[in-house]
């Protein structure tokens, strides 16, 4: 089969890359570099899409890219032809991250950033339109879920400054540094990573997560009309249950995960590269009529009274 027949199946949905996505097993990323055995069975055999891919071009950054849903869409990003800046409070991480990229030929910086740091997520910008000469799509993703996080009365108040810091100050940051940049480039899109607790409510609290995520996305919508008319789109995704590290740490008993699998009618946690999928049609011209819009990933989740027995 031919380059330009592979590149037609993936696009029409009909090639292995997506047949698979079901069995993609990514929760621990490799601690020596490079893609993982699974990703690069995902995308070795395609390197020949970045070359008219839905993102050629253009320069992405994408913070808690690290791991999880972050890193599986800097390996989707740059597939699709995209720069990708991968940043992570851990620098390590997102150089492991960028290894991947370059393994199969893609392009990609590692820079190491707290996002609730207005200072460092200005220089996280400057330094990756110096090195790419611009900005097209901003991913704010980064995002964490403390082990404390508990009901109103019993949150301490370290935990959720925390939690409000990075979760709704990274991206009131990255978008503060993030909207200019894609200005001078001529617009883009912008993904901010929010929550299926945002829209409905829980009787396991989190309520510092959820007041976060509640905050995403009314941020999400007041960015979006503000600069609608400066060629900038701005959009939520709402992922449900995944089979993160991050979520798994906490389902660490098989009754604590059929808790939440009996609520979701697919009958399993979604994987991060069902996100990072989604997260690229943000962010690609496919939804170019798509502005303050919350797309939400959960398996039925949040449309389920009950679930199929």
């Amino acid at each position: 089969m031919g380059r330009t027949q592979l590149v037609r199946l993936f696009q029409k949905g009909n090639s292995p890359f997506v047949r698979r996505c079901r069995s993609f097993q990514t929760i621990n990323d490799t601690d020596s570099g490079g893609l993982t055995r699974e990703e690069g069975i995902e995308y070795g055999d395609y390197r020949s899409s970045m070359e008219i891919g839905r993102l050629r071009g253009k320069t992405a950054i994408i913070t808690g890219a690290g791991s999880g849903i972050g890193r599986q869409a800097a390996l989707l990003f740059a597939h699709e032809g995209a720069n990708v800046a991968v940043a992570d409070w851990n620098f390590s991480a997102a150089a492991r991250t960028v290894d991947a990229v370059k393994e199969f030929g893609g392009k990609g910086l590692a820079v190491g950033v707290n996002v609730a740091s207005a200072e460092g997520v200005e220089q996280m910008i400057n330094k990756v339109e110096k090195t790419f000469g611009g900005l097209h799509i901003l991913f704010n993703n980064a995002g964490i879920m403390h082990s404390e996080d508990d009901d109103v009365t019993n949150t301490p108040d370290s935990v959720i400054d925390k939690t409000l810091d990075v979760n709704v100050k990274g991206v009131i940051y990255g978008c503060r540094y993030g909207i200019p940049a894609m200005k001078r480039s001529g617009g883009g899109s912008i993904i901010n990573t929010a929550s299926f607790v945002a829209i409905m409510g829980a009787a396991t609290p989190q309520i510092a997560y959820t007041a976060s995520k509640g905050a995403v996305l009314a941020l999400t919508r007041e960015l979006a009309v503000v600069h609608a008319r400066s060629g900038i789109r701005v959009n939520a995704l709402c992922p449900g249950p995944l089979r993160t590290e991050l979520l798994m740490k906490f389902l660490d008993t098989e009754e604590k995960k059929q808790r939440r699998l009996v609520h979701i009618p697919m009958g399993r946690f979604g994987e991060a590269v069902e996100m990072a999928k989604a997260a690229l049609f943000l962010a690609s011209d496919d939804s170019s009529f798509m502005t303050g819009a919350s797309l939400v990933v959960d398996g039925g989740l949040t449309s389920a009274y009950v679930t199929p027995e």
